[in-house]
């Protein structure tokens, strides 16, 4: 199976590499706002957190999700074009595990993210953001963009296989490119009405924000970390399970 699954996804990576625009084009509007934001926005958000606050280290950690949900919309249409093409059903039709297939693009999302998140990071250097972490604390932030990235990858999987049409299979992505505003990505929670308050405080995405966040800037994690943590394991578990009863289904 490993080797099924490295295979098909070294195809799936060709693609990817010979078609560099994909990583650009993500990684393109996610830029575009983390300029905006400092750069236009910046200013009154110091005025109003504290003059001594490098802005551009507040806000990365959102912009880097953004960039995330951005690039899933990606594997949900790799998946649909596949079903349409019945590459699917060719594959399965060989001597390789069927889990495999459906693998490939995991991991294919996975890689091709990560190195959006690369490019982020570079962007973000020549713009001033500074970190004092150190190797651990930036392994562990990877390791909660990388599980947030996977639990991501496994709701688009579900779409990617049972959409109808082109549009259809990327549009989820629009809810997930929305919450990282509705948190405290780019200002803090206390600064919004009650009720927006209570769910920004109460969604995934704030946790992950404020652990990577800490993390980056060698602070305390506090509890966020583990809540951070069961997010992103729960929806991986949950939407895991559904994606395999689709794909078991459609296949």
């Amino acid at each position: 199976m490993k080797n099924n699954t490295a295979v098909l996804t070294g195809r799936l990576m060709k693609h990817i590499l010979r078609s560099p625009d994909t990583i650009i084009t993500v990684a393109l509007t996610p830029i575009a706002m983390m300029l905006m934001f400092v750069y236009v926005f910046g200013g009154a958000v110091k005025m109003s957190m504290g003059a001594d606050i490098n802005y551009i280290n507040y806000q990365l950690p959102g912009i880097l999700l953004i960039a995330i949900a951005s690039g899933i919309a990606y594997t949900a249409y790799r998946l649909f074009l596949d079903m349409q093409k019945g590459l699917f059903s060719r594959f399965n039709s060989m001597p390789i595990s069927r889990s495999s297939v459906l693998w490939s693009h995991v991991l294919t999302s996975l890689v091709s993210n990560m190195l959006t998140v690369v490019i982020i990071f570079l962007v973000a250097l020549v713009m001033g953001f500074r970190s004092s972490a150190g190797i651990l604390n930036w392994l562990a932030a990877a390791g909660i963009l990388a599980l947030y990235t996977l639990a991501l990858t496994w709701i688009a999987v579900i779409p990617g296989l049972t959409a109808k049409s082109m549009e259809g299979a990327s549009s989820f992505s629009y809810i997930l490119l929305f919450l990282p505003f509705l948190s405290s990505a780019f200002v803090p929670t206390k600064t919004m009405p009650k009720v927006v308050r209570l769910f920004a405080e109460n969604q995934p995405v704030t946790s992950i924000v404020e652990t990577i966040r800490a993390l980056l800037n060698f602070e305390s994690v506090g509890n966020n970390i583990w809540i951070a943590l069961a997010w992103c394991v729960g929806i991986i578990v949950v939407a895991y399970i559904f994606a395999m009863k689709v794909y078991q289904r459609r296949i």
